[in-house]
């Protein structure tokens, strides 16, 4: 169930209303500890519920959700849950997003590991394509910004929440800064205001195999820039070549 809820988009609050105006007796708290795997319904209940997620999403390749009786899955609805990956990430709390994310991180068996050409290739290749001073590769623990890969003035191991790219990691889109003097979220940062004198900033997040945000790609200049959508493409090429070899 908890699988089909995630292919097709569906939130708690969603899910919930749509159950309880169906008739559904168990409390909306119940329900929450049902999807999370960390309780059980009475199959009447249960199978409420499968109506209620299969009428929800139609259209989903992952429907329909079988009624208790007819379900031979061989998980746990935690193992259920943790096999969803990023997917899933709207069954668990804030603090459990984050670390099954920093277990992704630590998954790559990347943090403090030498340079590699391989990544060392992709910063060379954003850097001259977008003429900048500094593109690097990151991953972002749960206390710091680890340098895989970077050309310019940029930190090693600098703490995360100095850094625009504990910014991109919260966001699935890329973050892209045109002119900081101009943005009122990060003009007056210290990158902003001192070394490296942060003007422009374009950063893109990579994500592991099961989906979580890892870590970033990013171009940045000491000289305000326009990014275009077009610009957007191969930045965007160059971050999946990352998480390829991320994964590698």
């Amino acid at each position: 169930m908890i699988q089909a809820i995630a292919a097709a988009a569906l939130t708690m609050d969603v899910i919930t209303d749509r159950y309880l105006t169906s008739g559904g007796a168990a409390s909306p708290e119940a329900v929450n500890k049902y999807l999370s795997g960390l309780g059980d319904l009475p199959s009447r209940e249960s199978d409420r519920l499968a109506d209620t997620v299969n009428d929800l999403g139609r259209k989903s390749p992952a429907l329909p959700v079988p009624y208790l009786k007819e379900d031979t899955a061989g998980d746990s609805p935690e193992q259920s849950r943790r096999s969803l990956g990023a997917s899933g990430a709207f069954l668990l709390s804030d603090s459990e997003q984050e670390q099954a994310r920093i277990d992704a991180v630590t998954r790559t068996n990347l943090l403090d590991t030498p340079p590699e050409e391989r990544f060392d290739r992709i910063t060379h290749t954003a850097q001259r394509h977008f003429e900048v001073s500094t593109a690097i590769v990151t991953l972002i623990d749960d206390k710091r910004q680890f340098l895989k890969s970077g050309i310019g003035p940029v930190e090693q191991n600098m703490p995360r929440a100095r850094s625009f790219c504990n910014t991109t990691i919260r966001t699935p889109s890329p973050l892209i800064v045109r002119d900081t003097f101009h943005d009122e979220h990060f003009r007056w940062n210290p990158l902003v205001l001192g070394e490296p004198f942060i003007r422009f900033y374009a950063g893109y997040p990579l994500r592991s195999p099961d989906g979580w945000i890892i870590g970033t790609l990013c171009v940045i200049d000491q000289h305000a820039r326009t990014f275009s959508d077009a610009d957007e493409h191969p930045l965007r090429r160059l971050a999946k070549i990352t998480e390829h070899e991320l994964a590698a």
